[in-house]
């Protein structure tokens, strides 16, 4: 039970003993939050600058979408897909009309959503391509990152997300990323899939030359192989744009999206792509009890509004531009380079620095909330509504200790 006499120390303890150990959180306890602020027990201010990973796009408990996630709470939560509901129609066909995809397939965490394109990919493969069975392979690219299952783990270049979890899914190739000619050589008869992150997000907000989403997405066109862009974080706004893949003009065969979906208010994701792909599931193929709720779907509907409305991806990409223009022009010993596109920015320090993380933390003690991404890089992935003046307020704070610590 939570009592007033509580300080930051006893919810630390509570959560090092009672919980597993497989995160390495700050040091702060968030109570509430609202917009681009979140609020600590002791009554701190932050200007969260991780947006939960991209996940509240649209900004903390925005009062539209939690007032659909009111009124749908006390009607009906879940039906399973065992029935229908009146939500899930009216998800499918906006999700059409904003994205250009016939249909789409809807799930709950990004990696399920990812594990959804990847069995669309190998039944394509084998239904319509007329690979031979149990041949499939997908090709992806080192230092990417699409979650922590299994088989995810099983195409991931990172040791830590492997160790001591095969054996792994065979099936998976792996080549170097901003590579088109690697890719061109990757290819086989067996080929019935390329995974790509247009900017690879846990990877350190890894930005390919320009060019080179538009020259894979090519390669894949000549050989009939599905390209299937992952853009669960850099999808619905983040990178100033709808989808980041938009930045090259080209149309992926799948997209994945989820995290900002629902604004953060409850785990909503899904797969976009044409009948042709998504027409190989038949009754019973896949799925999920959750997936397609009638309540994940009137809140993913809201975020979907309220995101375009809003103007929220025309603000990415002005703000962004003025961020990042302003990042560079920080003077500090420190950095070695300021990448990214829209409020999707990744700041690397040189090796010397001696990682990230203590420069987080930092930042947390001015009143500024990032996460150190593959040690040496700090992430800056506001909510999306953020403004001009609190930008300004972050980056007094943000190169005062950039230049001092």
């Amino acid at each position: 039970m939570i009592t007033e006499e509580m300080v930051t120390q006893d919810f630390i303890q509570l959560e090092e003993k009672y919980g597993a150990h497989n995160y390495h959180p700050l040091n702060v306890v968030i109570e509430r939050a609202e917009g681009v602020w979140v609020y600590d027990i002791d009554g701190n201010r932050y200007l969260d600058c991780l947006a939960a990973y991209s996940a509240v796009n649209q900004g903390h408990c925005h009062p539209r979408i939690i007032k659909v996630l009111k009124e749908q709470a006390e009607k009906v939560t879940l039906t399973s897909r065992a029935f229908r509901n009146n939500q899930l129609p009216f998800l499918y066909k906006e999700l059409s009309e904003l994205t250009g995809y016939e249909i789409s397939l809807p799930m709950n965490s990004g990696a399920e959503a990812v594990e959804t394109a990847l069995k669309a990919a190998r039944k394509w493969g084998y239904k319509i391509k007329g690979v031979e069975q149990d041949k499939a392979e997908i090709i992806t690219c080192t230092n990417n990152f699409a979650g922590r299952t299994i088989t995810i783990v099983s195409f991931s270049t990172e040791a830590q997300y492997r160790d001591g979890f095969g054996p792994f899914t065979p099936g998976f190739k792996n080549i170097p990323y901003n590579d088109a000619e690697a890719l061109k050589k990757a290819i086989t008869k067996n080929t019935v899939a390329f995974l790509v992150e247009p900017i690879q997000g846990e990877g350190g907000v890894i930005v390919p030359s320009e060019g080179y989403l538009r020259q894979a997405y090519d390669i894949c066109k000549m050989n009939n192989v599905l390209f299937i862009a992952d853009e669960i974080q850099t999808g619905l706004g983040r990178t100033g744009k709808l989808f980041a893949h938009q930045y090259e003009e080209i149309r992926p065969d799948v997209v994945i999206i989820g995290k900002a979906l629902s604004g953060g208010c409850y785990p909503v994701s899904a797969v976009l792509s044409d009948k042709e792909i998504l027409g190989v599931f038949n009754p019973g193929d896949h799925g999920s009890t959750f997936g397609g709720n009638p309540l994940g779907a009137a809140i993913a509907r809201e975020s979907l509004k309220v995101l375009v409305e809003e103007k929220m991806i025309e603000n990415s990409f002005t703000l962004g531009k003025y961020f990042k223009e302003k990042l560079n022009q920080i003077k500090s010993p420190h950095i070695k380079e300021v990448r990214g596109k829209g409020l999707f920015i990744g700041v690397e320090l040189k090796p010397e620095a001696r990682g990230a993380r203590r420069f987080c933390e930092a930042l947390m003690r001015k009143g500024i909330l990032c996460k150190e991404t593959h040690e040496n890089v700090i992430r800056f992935a506001p909510p999306l509504v953020i403004k001009k003046e609190e930008i300004d307020w972050a980056l007094e704070r943000v190169e005062e200790v950039l230049t001092s610590v």
